[in-house]
């Protein structure tokens, strides 16, 4: 069978843009029993309150939900359980250097495959305050405005 070209994405965590400013992001892989991977294949996985945690030297991921394979049977995963990342010694030393800065958190931002293989997009976080939410959206909100206003004017409109 011929392996999967590209990469094709599973789950996404958009809050984590909206709720931190991410300062750096690192590729990592995941430790992941056979249910899981056919679990992630059929598109199906939550990174709701999932975060990275350091320990003994490793990187861990708690609180990531994928759901139980359906036509699995007793070998079937713990949906929550935690997992283990697959990073380089160097970044993990590199992470570990930013982490412990005050504020500043691992959170997973999406979950795919690439070429075949399950992996995870961590994203060095730090908390935003809610006037910088406020002002992140009324910056949006207007760069919506200037390119509708660019569109019309291309097109002749005003």
């Amino acid at each position: 069978m011929p392996r999967e070209q590209g990469r094709k994405v599973v789950a996404s965590n958009r809050k984590a843009r909206h709720d931190y400013s991410i300062l750096d992001t690192y590729e990592a892989g995941m430790q992941l029993t056979g249910t899981e991977v056919k679990s992630l294949r059929a598109g199906r996985a939550s990174l709701v309150d999932a975060f990275g945690h350091e320990n003994n030297g490793e990187i861990f991921l708690h609180g990531m939900h994928i759901p139980e394979y359906t036509q699995g049977t007793w070998t079937n995963h713990e949906p929550r359980r935690v997992r283990k990342l697959l990073l380089h010694r160097e970044e993990i030393a590199k992470m570990m250097g930013k982490l412990r800065d005050d504020g500043v958190t691992l959170v997973p931002l999406q979950v795919y495959f690439d070429n075949g293989y399950a992996k995870v997009e961590l994203g060095l976080a730090k908390g935003k305050k809610s006037y910088d939410k406020r002002q992140d959206l009324a910056s949006r909100d207007a760069q919506k405005e200037i390119n509708k206003a660019m569109g019309r004017r291309s097109k002749g409109m005003d």
